[in-house]
């Protein structure tokens, strides 16, 4: 008996999932980080939770090697910056496909699914300058994997922002395209629907509740009660994701493309950096999310079957820009040591989980920079902390993020310490003339965390058609139709580090205050 138990949990743990997700949800994988996460760990995060779809912004070497023989699916993006070369020639395309696909396929390769080609290329802030590349290199992209023999398996499309698509009367049963849009659309659309491939959406409702005053905030969550909702002809809408997704419905409809497949591209809520971005409305989200899915009843206007949903984020990066807003660097629902934020259960089924964080993640020594009081330079101190937030992350010092309101100790602390440890914990980087020193007693207080870097390693792309260090950063976009949404608008940008002015004159002017 003993042994046939033993046997029947030995069976278990080899056949079956460690957890259990729900149907068609993925995550996406972004890598704007001072010290990137060992791609091992991070494979291992997904396996651990059941997480069996991936999107990555662009292709890494490291990244696909530890995918490799995984059987995770994998969407792998082309950045816009490489657009143009893509679409004007076909040699390019060859290479691309060579060097980021075919390398990595064979019996424990790769698990290809689609290839993203450009991330959001039709954003009004872009100016058009990507409307008439976009469409080329997917053929030309599409046209190399069919000549190396895998375009039947491994689909092609573009991710696109919901501002490509507009409502003239707030109601999502009256969306079509943009007006300016309108045959690119076309194109796209015709492009999609020969060749069985999804349209790709963007989706960000954190942002109609940041962007829009007066937004009523539960329709920026799910289950919320008639006061909170839109009525679109007998119809109510009780959030916005599905109003936002049935807008897209209603465009591809009139189009005359309404059997073209959606997939959610992107969508999450951040935990830090402005006063909605807080685990508890993660959670929240999260959860009303996932059992929308679990529930997989659909939306209005194509019921019986939610789109496929990557989440944004898996992991913080603390190297994004914060042009969007302070929260940019707290979309993981991991932090950026691979550990997790809050309770989460992947299969939508509400209860209160743990997700399984990184194993084996290697720190730095435990110790921390913080501010000193016996210091006699003290009038330096407000110009000090805006130099070291110039050059560091300082997100969760704003008003309504994790560490504000505590107080000059534990804000000039705060913008010491992340200075410190991204500067891997170099001695002359806990200096400023004095006003800091080197602790081994963790400051930590509360809700504000005072973090440890990781020892990393560095990611390589492989080839010049990769992308630079960059998934969605940063610039709004406001859209010129009668929308009632508005989504993240990215711009590609030269530095790491953003607004320093901005900053600047957040932490002067704090400063100034309290020594005032």
């Amino acid at each position: 008996m003993l042994q046939a138990q033993v046997f029947l949990w030995a069976y278990i743990l080899l056949f079956f999932p460690a957890s259990i997700v729900a149907q068609g949800l993925g995550a996406n994988w972004g890598v704007i980080a001072s010290h990137p996460l060992d791609p091992k760990i991070v494979v291992n995060i997904l396996k651990d939770n059941g997480i069996k779809k991936v999107k990555l912004f662009h292709a890494e070497h490291d990244i696909l090697t530890a995918l490799s023989g995984t059987d995770i699916e994998v969407m792998v993006g082309i950045p816009n910056h490489s657009l143009e070369s893509l679409s004007e020639k076909y040699s390019v395309a060859q290479a691309w496909v060579k060097a980021n696909i075919t390398a990595y396929m064979g019996k424990k390769g790769v698990n290809f699914k689609y290839v993203a080609v450009g991330n959001e290329p039709f954003l009004a802030a872009y100016n058009g300058t990507y409307n008439n590349l976009t469409l080329p290199a997917m053929k030309n992209i599409l046209k190399a994997l069919n000549e190396a023999g895998v375009g039947k398996d491994i689909k092609v499309s573009t991710p696109l922002n919901g501002d490509v698509y507009i409502t003239p009367t707030y109601k999502p049963s009256d969306g079509i395209f943009r007006h300016d849009l309108a045959d690119i659309m076309n194109g796209i659309c015709e492009f999609l629907h020969k060749n069985n491939a999804a349209f790709i959406v963007n989706i960000y409702p954190f942002l109609n509740l940041y962007q829009n005053p007066g937004f009523p905030e539960p329709y920026a969550f799910f289950d919320n009660d008639d006061s909170n909702s839109m009525d679109d002809h007998g119809v109510k809408y009780r959030s916005v994701l599905d109003a936002n997704i049935d807008t897209l419905v209603a465009a591809l409809k009139v189009s005359n493309f309404s059997d073209i497949p959606i997939i959610v591209g992107e969508v999450g809520w951040p935990t830090d950096g402005n006063i909605y971005a807080t685990t508890k409305n993660a959670k929240k989200f999260y959860n009303g999310l996932l059992k929308r899915m679990t529930k997989n009843e659909g939306t209005p206007l194509r019921p019986k079957q939610y789109p496929d949903v990557y989440m944004f984020s898996l992991l913080d990066e603390d190297l994004k820009s914060i042009d969007p807003g302070m929260f940019e660097r707290h979309w993981g629902i991991f932090s950026f040591d691979g550990q997790p934020k809050f309770p989460l259960d992947l299969s939508g089924k509400g209860q209160n989980k743990r997700l399984v964080g990184g194993k084996n993640v290697t720190y730095m020594e435990k110790q921390w920079c913080v501010y000193s009081k016996a210091a006699s330079n003290q009038k330096d101190l407000a110009v000090k902390v805006a130099w070291a937030c110039n050059n560091t992350d300082c997100t969760t010092l704003v008003p309504g993020a994790s560490c504000s309101g505590m107080g000059i100790d534990m804000n000039a602390s705060v913008a010491f310490n992340m200075y410190y440890q991204m500067a891997n914990q170099t001695k002359a980087a806990c200096d400023f003339e004095g006003l800091a020193k080197i602790v081994k007693r963790d400051p930590s207080n509360g809700t504000c965390r005072f973090p440890i870097m990781i020892k990393t390693i560095q990611t390589t792309s492989n080839s010049s058609a990769s992308a630079p260090k960059s998934s969605r950063s940063s610039t709004f976009s406001s859209s010129t139709s009668h929308s009632p949404f508005q989504t993240h608008s990215p711009s590609p940008s030269s530095s790491p580090f953003h607004s320093p002015l901005l900053i600047f004159q957040i932490f002067v002017g704090i400063f100034t205050i309290w020594f005032v």
